[in-house]
């Protein structure tokens, strides 16, 4: 017979065994969105990624990258394994805790536990920690390269090793444990600063252990927690920095010392100190001084692990943000100065304006050999009648304030919203949106993954329990087929959440003590980060991942519902067959039918979407050209296709977000792999941070366009002519007008080859453009600089997926060539579809039909993710352009293959209709092409799913319309116009049926357009 300590390691290395297996076959097999491909580019390398950075991470991860061997093309896969194994042990532990809990809970004696404690406490570490093991939000970030798989195993080791401490808290050397867990707190730094928040659970366990509990040592334990966690977060993560620079300035400015000599100075008195009070603590027998400062070296030795940053920044990798070589450049990046500030307990609403601005600490800078006062911080001041307690509607942007009015139905914007009214947002959108949402995702069931704003089809929470679903989100039968086969579309029946209730309740009632450490636990990972954040309303992605730890929490109530259910029962029935049968019904009730309604949705082992679309981007363009692109999935996935796998090295990839960084601008100048350094000529000076970080346009009534060479002259300059000043008494450049023209070199144009033989009399002379902004920040001041010194010396590429303001109005004379416009110096008239560009078809078909890879999505049951699906949009749009353009060229064979191609790698499931209803204009084209069945095959798909969409809506019979409106209007909106491309196309009955279904859906829903008229 087993004993217990053998019963719990065995089935504890089963669940790991169990998560280990899910994951590594669910396991993405190369990059993934976000800021995956960074990391992974890091890890391989070892660079210098965002702020804070994330140094312990990426050093673990280069084991795993290294794993790879010679074969570039594995790391990813081995990276994403480190996330794999990280979660993995993170189920490991979370078993171990939920035994250490569940022993705490029984009757018997511990040394000699009878056969139904035995199974009652083993059955509730396995069921909560598969349950854990198969919730969606952990599973997401389990088989990617990102920093939550193993800030989620420090989260783990520290409560586990906390309860360890607790089982021996009165054998000698017992302290260990918490020298150990402060350890892993300082190692967590390195990853991710939400470990943290586990201290005030750790706090109440140690307090529970060691004194009487009373109401005052609670009040004082939790204030001793939150000034802990506030002593690392605010104290020992900046602080030591901190100081460290003021060392640094005094050494290098002062006493004529290299740079980081001062640093190392603090350094090693730190180290003298600890050194000297750790000794004075043995000597006077200072238990609590000793232990203390064996934690706050511990910390100190994990948090060392940012060394790594200064390092390798002074090796100049190609990814290194910020350019960490100097303190000062440390500090700025620790504390996250580029991210901007968020009001918290007090601030400003959306309806302050700025009042004033104060001067803030002076920055400094690394110059040759000291360092140089660069511009005092500024930090604003907002009006105070506009500003009060706790704001949660802060945000000014005009999106935003249109949210708030609608959401917490303001009825006016132009004054401060009333204290309930903000209090009412706070409850209702960044708690119950932005938190209790993604919990009920977890524990309840997911609607699908799209990313909803608060209407009734997108990325809710449902159960299955179809009378609940339609009272909260409408009818739930005859769903369209886009939202009834998202692989998403998960229902749990409230199962994972009963049982975690009835483990938390028990839990509480059996044994307080240990019940609130996990709810502190729950809470400071789950809504203490809700308040914390203080999130706007549009997030550009789904935040669920921020409060995975209370997720965590949660799965440990799971567990401990295994013995509250059995609690319910035992007067009626017991013993060990009463046990097993509510571990196993249990068991199949809540992971079994997780893991068998979120597979789908994490199975990410069948596709190589990343990679490949990141591929298309850099073979989009000429060689040696410069790329601009925007958002992180526009660039990090770039990274890793260059850095990681090679692909297209001679492409530089300039990232206009980080553009008005001048650590970027310095990088961006020098050669990488094998990509020429951009030819930016402007001088250090003129950019230096603190330098034209705005440059505000004010009308000189300057005559028709100006050179751009002169307008960048102009706004560098220093002379007085030059200079305005503000009501501050500052001197600043202004942009005189916002009319510019580049002159065109026709040899350098010729030579260069950016235009063809055949159109080199379409040449212009010059490139005249209107910038539509109010002035000029730094990326604009360098993309300007570029253009007017490039000369057709290097092709010039601006990705297709960009917003068109970021084309800096050359839309005209832009062309595109796959998933990148090309700037040529010839003008094309506006093309008809509302995109930026003109088409060269030969480039364009070369690219998408012949070089382009697309990641399997277009396989039998691969998962298709948000950022995927809108991607096949963009797909749509190129494709029909080239189409079009090969249709008026008379290119029918190419538009069929083209469009045969399209359809062939658009994904079958995934992806939402309002992506879709852009087919209409391929059945155009495939009439167009002869293509005649193919286009009455389409056709009537097309109708079938906006049929079914409206359908649906029609349920409603009426009611909540508003949320409905847009797509009942663009559905009916799309059926006309394709009965009017049959029509066109001598397809007469069909445009007949197709109007007729249209007109009968526009009476059922007329009174939406009666809406309109009012």
């Amino acid at each position: 017979m087993f004993n217990f300590k053998q019963l719990n390691n065995v089935f504890g290395w089963l669940v790991f065994a169990i998560a280990t297996i899910t994951y590594a076959l669910t396991m993405e097999p190369t990059a993934s969105y976000w800021d995956c491909g960074e990391f992974i580019s890091a890890a391989y390398k070892l660079q210098v990624v965002h702020p804070p950075g994330a140094p312990m991470f990426l050093l673990l991860e280069r084991l795993f990258a290294m794993l790879a061997g010679s074969n570039i093309s594995n790391v990813a896969f081995f990276t994403n394994l480190g996330s794999a194994l990280s979660s993995s042990f993170t189920i490991l532990f979370l078993f171990w805790s939920i035994t250490m809990l569940a022993s705490k809970l029984v009757d018997d004696n511990k040394d000699n536990y009878s056969l139904t404690s035995k199974i009652l406490i083993i059955g509730s570490g396995v069921v909560g920690a598969l349950a854990y093991t198969f919730s969606d939000t952990f599973w997401f970030s389990a088989v990617e390269t990102e920093v939550y798989a193993m800030s989620s195993l420090c989260t783990a080791v520290v409560f586990w090793a906390i309860l360890k401490w607790e089982n021996i808290a009165d054998e000698k050397h017992a302290d260990r444990w918490i020298v150990l867990i402060s350890l892993i707190v300082g190692l967590s730094i390195g990853v991710h600063l939400l470990n943290l928040l586990a201290i005030p659970a750790i706090a109440f366990v140690y307090y529970f252990k060691r004194f009487k509990t009373s109401s005052k040592g609670i009040i004082y334990t939790a204030i001793a927690s939150i000034a802990i966690l506030g002593f690392i977060q605010f104290g020992i993560i900046p602080g030591v920095i901190s100081i460290a620079a003021k060392f640094d300035l005094l050494f290098v400015n002062s006493f004529g010392m290299p740079f980081w000599s001062g640093a190392m100075v603090w350094f090693v008195l730190l180290i003298a100190g600890i050194v000297w009070a750790t000794q004075y603590s043995i000597r006077k027998a200072n238990v609590v001084l000793h232990t203390g400062m064996m934690c706050f070296t511990a910390v100190l030795i994990g948090y060392s692990s940012y060394t790594m940053i200064p390092i390798r920044a002074k090796a100049d990798p190609n990814i290194n943000m910020y350019a960490n070589d100097n303190i000062f450049n440390l500090l700025s990046y620790i504390n996250r100065e580029q991210y901007g500030e968020t009001p918290l307990l007090t601030g400003q609403f959306f309806t302050a304006k700025l009042s004033d601005e104060k001067e803030g600490a002076m920055q400094y800078q690394k110059s040759e050999d000291k360092y140089v006062e660069t511009v005092r911080k500024t930090v604003p001041v907002w009006e105070a009648s506009q500003s009060g307690f706790f704001p949660r509607m802060w945000s000014n942007q005009a999106n935003h304030i249109q949210f708030y009015q609608s959401w917490a139905k303001l009825k006016s914007t132009t004054r401060k919203p009333s204290f309930s009214e903000n209090i009412g947002f706070f409850v209702s959108y960044q708690m119950g949106h932005m938190y209790w949402r993604y919990f009920m995702w977890n524990f309840t069931g997911r609607q699908n993954d799209i990313q909803g704003h608060g209407n009734m089809t997108d990325g809710n929470w449902i159960s299955g329990i179809k009378a609940l679903d339609e009272y909260r989100l409408g009818p739930q039968t005859n769903l369209p087929k886009y939202l009834a086969e998202n692989t998403s579309r998960n229902e749990l029946y409230f199962l994972p959440l009963i049982l975690g209730v009835i483990g938390m309740v028990f839990h509480f009632n059996k044994n307080k003590k240990g019940a609130t450490p996990v709810g502190l636990l729950f809470f400071f990972t789950g809504l203490a980060i809700v308040i914390y954040l203080n999130q706007y309303p549009y997030q550009p992605r789904e935040r669920d991942y921020a409060y995975v730890g209370s997720f965590y929490a949660f799965a440990i109530w799971i567990g401990l519902g295994v013995m509250g259910l059995y609690e319910l029962v035992r007067k009626s029935w017991n013993g060990p067959v009463a046990a097993f049968a509510l571990t196993t019904i249990s068991l199949l009730a809540v992971p079994v039918i997780m893991a068998n309604a979120e597979w789908d949705d994490h199975d990410r082992s069948n596709r190589s979407v990343v990679k490949d679309f990141a591929a298309d981007y850099l073979n989009s363009c000429a060689p040696n050209a410069i790329l601009f692109t925007m958002g992180d999935n526009e660039t990090y996935p770039l990274w890793y296709a260059q850095e990681v796998e090679g692909i297209r090295t001679d492409i530089r990839v300039v990232n206009l977000s980080l553009l008005g960084m001048d650590w970027y601008i310095n990088q961006m100048k020098k050669n990488t792999l094998e990509g020429k350094g951009v030819p930016f000529t402007l001088s250090s000076d003129k950019y230096t941070q603190g330098t034209r970080d705005y440059i505000p346009y004010y009308d000189m009534k300057i005559n028709g366009p100006a050179d751009v060479r002169e307008v960048i002259n102009f706004v560098t300059s220093t002379n007085e002519q030059a200079l305005m000043q503000t009501r501050a008494g500052k001197s600043i450049n202004v942009l005189p007008t916002r009319m510019l023209r580049i002159k065109v070199d026709k040899n350098a144009v010729i030579k260069s080859g950016v235009v063809s033989a055949a159109n080199q009399n379409q040449i212009a002379e010059y490139i005249d453009f209107n910038l539509s902004k109010d002035g000029l920040v730094k990326n604009d001041l360098l993309v300007l600089d570029l253009l007017a010194n490039n000369n057709w010396s290097r092709p010039i590429y601006f990705a297709a997926t960009m917003g068109q303001d970021n084309y800096y109005g050359l839309n005209d004379y832009l062309q595109l060539e796959g998933l990148a416009l090309r700037l040529i110096p010839i003008k094309s008239p506006r093309n008809p579809y509302g995109t930026a560009g003109k088409v060269n078809s030969a480039i364009m078909y070369d690219n998408m039909v012949n070089k382009f890879k697309w990641g399997n999505m277009g396989g039998e049951n691969v998962f298709i993710d948000p950022e995927t699906a809108r991607m096949t949009y963009s797909f749509r749009i190129q494709f029909f352009q080239l189409c079009d353009v090969l249709l008026n060229e008379g290119k029918k064979d190419s538009c069929a293959k083209a469009l045969d191609l399209l359809m062939s790698v658009l994904p079958k499931q995934g992806v939402p209709l309002q992506y879709k209803t852009f087919d209409f204009r391929f059945v155009d084209q495939y009439f167009r092409c002869g293509k005649i069945e193919k286009a009455k095959t389409l056709a009537a798909s097309i109708q079938g799913e906006i049929a079914q969409n409206l359908d649906y809506y029609k349920q409603f019979n009426g009611k909540k319309s508003s949320m409905y409106t847009e797509d009942v209007q663009q559905g009916i909106a799309v059926l006309n116009e394709l009965a009017r491309i049959c029509k066109d196309n001598n397809q007469a009955k069909i445009s007949d049926d197709i109007s007729k279904s249209a007109a009968a859906f526009q009476k059922d829903f007329s009174f939406i357009y009666a809406e309109g008229t009012n």
